[in-house]
């Protein structure tokens, strides 16, 4: 009896390192039926040659060491790390698409001016300086600290004008 329960013992060991070794950590635990069915179909053979028939076989538990924890918790930090840069990447590409789409509005902008200007001439400018002249004067009738000296009249200190 304690023969065979040996043996089922260093074969189940020896099964399940091959099998292991096949996936990378990861595989281990998003693909544990596979794993689970690859130890039990290989664990049935071999112990089949020594004359021992197994029913079921299941893997109820799976434990990492504290070095692959580690690894593991690297590994989504740097993965975390380079979705972060994803993101700043894509953002920089965004605002430089946008800036360059600015720019090149207002180019067009600027272009469609010019030939406003060159057919109109330079009525339109006359127009927009009188347009600010009459905007500063109605500031400056709101302001209570402007006093209006007429230009012809001399009333600072009675000075020939």
């Amino acid at each position: 009896k304690q023969w065979y329960q040996r043996r089922v013992a260093i074969t189940a060991g020896e099964v399940l390192k091959s099998v292991v070794a096949k996936y990378d950590a990861s595989e281990l635990i998003t693909q544990r039926d596979a794993v689970s069915n690859s130890v039990a179909d290989d664990l049935t053979r071999r112990a089949e040659t020594f004359g021992i028939f197994l029913d079921d076989i299941s893997i109820t538990h799976l434990s990492f060491g504290a070095e692959f924890a580690r690894a593991v918790e690297s590994k989504q930090v740097a993965q975390q790390e380079a979705e972060r840069s994803r993101y700043y990447v894509e953002k920089a590409e965004f605002e430089k698409a946008a800036t360059i789409m600015s720019a090149e509005g207002d180019a067009e902008a600027a272009k469609m001016l010019s030939k406003a200007f060159d057919k109109v001439g330079d009525s339109l400018i006359e127009l927009r300086k009188m347009e600010a002249a009459e905007e500063i004067a109605a500031n400056l009738a709101g302001s209570r600290n402007v006093v209006y000296l007429p230009k012809d009249k001399g009333m600072l200190l009675n000075l020939p004008a």
